[in-house]
């Protein structure tokens, strides 16, 4: 069943726990913006009950055109902070569903961001089973690993794509992972990945504040790993009016910055290009490292 709760955030919230402790299974369809509204009713009406309440957050990451009311660039960060909060995002539409099917076997709250419009589809496959807290290693390599959530996949596959087209060495290549959970982190992955490379690339269509690669950092200074770690995202700007690939384009979450950023580590550069660091939007701008032992 389906219930239309108007222009009513904290409402709709307020309703899917009171469902929720009838003994269904509700799930929260809203953009990724609007649950701000809702966040004191998220915290003391859903978590602190400790509610099986599904969000589905839609238009999460750039929108385009609707602005910066409508950006969903800050959920990661206040729901990763919420005791036993799942949080996932598909990196493809056939994987909604199965992210979906596990987050109605779970017993406490879950979040699953995916963007506005549709992924691009050049790199759909079927995709493997949702298992708790665990990532997907579509390619293994050495020195680099890509850590992608949700749909920036795309644009981690096509810079793998570029940058093993003319190896010799089938295992030169870098590490691509489809992380699909920022909440919990896959653990034992990322303690494996840091001993095989030198660097860890996160990228998310998210606020670099309290995001995924910030739990990534985290994770890798709380383990004392030596291991390098940068984070590409959307710096602490208010993003806006333009199409989504140019906000894209803004801050480096584009195949081509990547794959030049990747070709520099390979290299041993580990400054950014004359003329980049100070150009508004830049890569450069937003990258952060972490890095103990």
């Amino acid at each position: 069943r389906y219930f239309d709760v108007g222009i009513a955030e904290a409402h709709a919230v307020c309703f899917a726990a009171g469902l929720a402790t009838s003994g269904f299974r509700p799930v929260c369809a809203i953009y990724s913006t609007f649950l701000q509204r809702a966040y004191d009713q998220v915290v003391h009406d859903v978590v602190v009950q400790e509610l099986p309440v599904i969000f589905c957050m839609d238009r999460a990451g750039f929108v385009g055109d609707d602005g910066p009311t409508h950006m969903g660039l800050y959920d990661i960060a206040y729901l990763r902070t919420l005791p036993n909060f799942t949080l996932m995002a598909p990196s493809t539409e056939a994987e909604l569903l199965p992210m979906l099917e596990h987050a109605l076997s779970r017993s406490g709250p879950v979040g699953i961001r995916y963007p506005r419009g549709s992924t691009t589809g050049r790199h759909e496959r079927v995709p493997a089973p949702v298992v708790h807290g665990k990532a997907e290693v579509l390619h293994r390599g050495r020195d680099v690993a890509i850590l992608a959530y949700g749909t920036t996949l795309d644009v981690a596959l096509d810079a793998f794509d570029r940058e093993t087209a003319n190896l010799a060495e089938a295992d030169a290549g870098i590490t691509v992972v489809n992380a699909r959970f920022a909440k919990p982190l896959d653990g034992a992955l990322l303690l494996e990945l840091a001993r095989d490379h030198s660097h860890l690339i996160t990228l998310e269509e998210h606020s670099l504040a309290g995001g995924f690669g910030s739990a990534v950092a985290e994770f890798v200074s709380d383990h004392e790993l030596n291991v390098q770690v940068e984070r590409l995202g959307v710096s602490n700007v208010l993003v806006q009016h333009d199409s989504q690939d140019k906000q894209r384009s803004l801050f480096g979450l584009t195949s081509d910055a990547l794959a030049a950023r990747i070709a520099q580590i390979r290299t041993g550069g580990l400054e950014p290009p004359i003329g980049t660091a100070d150009r508004p939007g830049s890569p450069w701008l937003t990258r952060a490292t972490a890095r103990r032992g």
